[in-house]
């Protein structure tokens, strides 16, 4: 074990590209984690600033109901500042203030804060631990999952088993529909369900940088990055246009379609 070791830290060809693959997977998966912590952080300062204004802000009379419409359309430049977002971010500050407790010195700076705020309150270290471990280990859209859920046990739970099990958000998405967390009350043997429902889950990639909020927050599109059924999706929003071009003696029966022939099936798509 020691000589292969040694064999790798050697500066000759084999230990080069050792040692190139060692600095890439390190550096990419330090920079994936922190554009998702600060995608994060971002949506989580603007559900703080708006709370804060509909608390101070001095001429908040004026836009009342309307305060959330209006910032949508003063903050159109902006990625993901529609005023559902907007919202959705209102309510992840309202359900995870200690989130204030992870911000760097470098971004303290962003939290004009006062000690008025009840929700700025002091954070027992065990949930301050808990909470950063979260926002390192996940995205901003298992967060929106998790803001879903009403019941604070549940989502506790499906926190906690989302980070032992590191679950994409489909899988996070996949778990909370079949009711895992219902299922687990009833069951008996907890600990057996839990490893069953492990077994085949989906986890999510050291590298979620695909994640589409993620995109927009780069100034990227996600239709950038072209995938075979991106290409399917496209030409099949574009269907009537797409067969057109093709002339004569073409029709559209169905997406992926099914085909026996001999003993094998086959895909048309």
């Amino acid at each position: 074990m020691s000589n292969d070791l040694h064999s790798k830290n050697k500066l000759n060809f084999q230990g080069l590209i050792h040692r190139i693959g060692l600095a890439h997977n390190e550096l990419a998966t330090q920079a994936n984690r922190a554009v998702n912590v600060s995608l994060t952080l971002r949506n989580w300062l603007i559900g703080f600033y708006i709370r804060e204004y509909q608390l101070k802000g001095s001429d908040r009379a004026e836009y009342g109901k309307k305060l959330l419409e209006n910032m949508a359309e003063s903050l159109k430049g902006l990625s993901n500042c529609n005023k559902r977002q907007l919202y959705r971010y209102q309510c992840f500050y309202d359900l995870y203030p200690q989130i204030v407790g992870t911000v760097s010195a470098q971004s303290k700076k962003l939290l004009p804060m006062s000690n008025e705020n009840p929700k700025m309150g002091a954070v027992s270290p065990q949930s301050q631990q808990s909470i950063e471990k979260l926002i390192n280990a996940v995205s901003y859209s298992h967060f929106e999952l998790f803001v879903n859920i009403d019941n604070e046990t549940k989502r506790a739970f499906y926190e906690a088993e989302c980070l032992q099990g590191r679950w994409s958000v489909r899988e996070l998405k996949r778990q909370i529909n079949s009711l895992y967390y219902e299922r687990s009350g009833l069951s008996v043997d907890k600990e057996k369900l839990s490893q069953l429902a492990n077994q085949s889950a989906e986890s999510k990639s050291p590298l979620f940088i695909r994640d589409p909020y993620i995109f927009e927050f780069l100034g990227l599109k996600a239709k950038e990055v072209m995938s075979e059924s991106h290409l399917e999706d496209e030409l099949l929003a574009n269907i009537e246009d797409f067969l057109l071009e093709l002339g004569h003696g073409f029709c559209f029966e169905a997406k992926q379609k099914s085909i026996l022939i001999g003993d094998k099936h086959y895909f048309i798509g």
